[in-house]
């Protein structure tokens, strides 16, 4: 009998939830759909698959040993024929895994939240793409007006020379935004690591980098990137083999190997971050009752700042801050924090006294 160590999930609690992180990993042969889904989707069906086309193959995920990793893998085997989109679709095939409406809360990206995506890949030394697509990766929107076209995809391409292709858009009109060779994949294990703060003001970053000697192939990174698509419930993300059969003859049969997915949501500030003294910046007067000053802060300190009360909620400033003044006279008597953000990160956090 298989042992399962699949699902790893680290929840730290202290004001509210502070950090969190999904790791989904190969063990070795047998019950590989039921693995996935008792990460990705518990009491559910996270896979995505063409058994129905071809009952005699078998399931078209399963896991082996990756010399190379010196670990389990996860092989995502799609046939040039008969293989479709779930007996659904015949002009397409689909291999995929996914996060979705029945997947725990902490696996769908909400506005607000920063969530980052890591995962290994490894592409055949012969893989073939035609001039549609071929989709490796996804992050979707679900509900609104737009969720039937991915914010984020990343996709695989005949071209001159045959390209792999990072996909933008906050609304239906998908465009590309950075492309690399698909030479550079070709044969050789990859990590991925993206991170997206979701929202209308949100960012952006990824890095594909070879494993075996970290060589960047691909990196892109944005600060100011709209990416929470309007009327959304949440955003979630999908691996494996989607593609195009209207060129079926660019296309053979493929194994694309995967390992280590994992899925870290990151919340509001942890304690230690609370607790953390400003070298410079200090408030006056403090205790405050009208206003609180941010005495020796200069232009280039922040970008803003966020008012935390002791509970850890965020409390809005957008008529009481000024430059470098603040309006409590509103505020309850208590403890709060002032988080100084730079670069959309906390740098420094002073604790304020409201009297």
């Amino acid at each position: 009998m298989k042992t399962t160590f699949l699902n790893i999930t680290f929840t730290f609690f202290s004001f509210s939830l502070l950090f969190s992180q999904t790791i989904l990993s190969a063990d070795g042969p047998g019950n590989t759909y039921e693995d996935i889904t008792s990460v990705l989707a518990p009491g559910y069906n996270a896979v995505e698959v063409p058994d129905c086309s071809h009952t005699d193959f078998g399931r078209h995920i399963d896991e082996v040993f990756d010399t190379e990793l010196d670990t389990n893998v996860f092989r995502f085997i799609a046939h040039q024929t008969p293989d479709n989109d779930r007996c659904q679709n015949f002009d397409r095939q689909r291999v995929e895994i996914k996060t979705y409406a029945s997947s725990p809360d902490h696996l769908k990206a909400t506005e607000g939240e920063t969530v980052a995506y890591t995962w290994k890949f490894k592409l055949p030394n012969d893989f073939q793409v035609s001039s549609s697509f071929t989709h490796i990766h996804q992050i979707k929107a679900v509900g609104g007006p737009y969720e039937s076209i991915p914010m984020i995809t990343l996709t695989l391409r005949k071209s001159s020379p045959d390209r792999i292709e990072l996909r933008y858009t906050a609304t239906n009109n998908q465009n590309t935004i950075e492309t690399a060779n698909l030479d550079l994949l070709r044969g050789h294990w990859v990590q991925v690591t993206e991170t997206i703060t979701f929202g209308n003001e949100g960012s952006y970053s990824i890095d594909i980098n070879q494993v075996s000697n970290g060589a960047s192939i691909l990196s892109y990174s944005n600060d100011t990137m709209d990416t929470w698509q309007d009327g959304a419930n949440f955003a979630r993300p999908k691996w494996g083999i989607y593609r195009s059969l209207n060129q079926i003859n660019d296309l053979q049969d493929e194994i694309v190997r995967f390992a280590d997915f994992s899925i870290e949501e990151f919340g509001p500030l942890t304690v230690e971050d609370l607790e953390t003294k400003a070298e410079a910046i200090t408030l006056v007067p403090n205790p405050a009752k009208h206003t609180v000053t941010f005495k020796n802060a200069k232009a280039d300190d922040y970008d803003a700042i966020i008012l935390y009360n002791s509970s850890g909620e965020t409390i809005p400033t957008d008529n009481q801050l000024k430059r470098y003044r603040l309006d409590v006279s509103d505020l309850s008597t208590g403890l709060y924090y002032i988080a100084f953000i730079k670069s959309k990160r906390t740098v420094k956090v002073l604790k304020c006294l409201v009297k």
